[in-house]
């Protein structure tokens, strides 16, 4: 059984699918939104993943990161992991706990997985860890799933397609993943 507060555990797949989308406004993935977090997601089974270093302009406090982008960067990556299982959904509902301060300027690596799927609902957790793997913020969300048609218009939409495979290195991640900071200007 899968935990909530950890990630679920891949299994066996060498190769890891990635995926292109056509360039959108989407503050959290979007590449045509010059003010958005710019977030390069990855899919894995049941699960989806992105490493970023905040700026400054996501501070809230001095030095830390806001609240609400926070929030952002962990429901972002929930509902990618619905993607990983060829599905896509909204957001209906979203629990967190912020652990610790997340330095701006500071690399994190935020996780997230189905913990459960029923018909249309999809239970998900998440988490953003430091370089040493310690819980900064972790989170629950529950996710209605679109239906067929509504799936279809987003694929087409946003042009999602899978474009290759590639083989994962021995911490999990896949060979030649841009490790790109969210707020450089990319």
């Amino acid at each position: 059984m899968t935990s909530e507060l950890a990630p679920a555990t891949p299994s066996e797949p060498a190769a890891v699918p990635t995926f292109e989308f056509e360039p959108h406004n989407c503050f959290a993935c979007g590449t045509l939104n010059e003010h958005g977090l710019r977030l390069e997601l990855h899919l894995g089974e049941r699960r989806s993943w992105t490493e970023l270093t905040l700026d400054e302009r996501f501070e809230g406090w001095v030095g830390i990161a806001h609240g609400g982008i926070v929030a952002t960067i962990l429901d972002e990556v929930m509902a990618w992991s619905l993607v990983a299982e060829d599905n896509w959904g909204v957001t209906a509902r979203m629990s967190i706990d912020y652990r610790r301060p997340i330095p701006v300027g500071t690399p994190v690596r935020a996780e997230g997985w189905i913990v459960r799927a029923r018909k249309r609902i999809v239970e998900t957790a998440a988490h953003i860890v430091n370089p040493d793997g310690v819980a900064l913020a972790t989170a629950t969300g529950t996710y209605v799933a679109a239906d067929a048609t509504r799936k279809r218009e987003l694929q087409a939409r946003y042009g999602y397609r899978v474009a290759a495979a590639r083989q994962k290195d021995a911490s999990g991640t896949p060979d030649g993943v841009d490790r790109r900071s969210a707020g450089n200007g990319r």
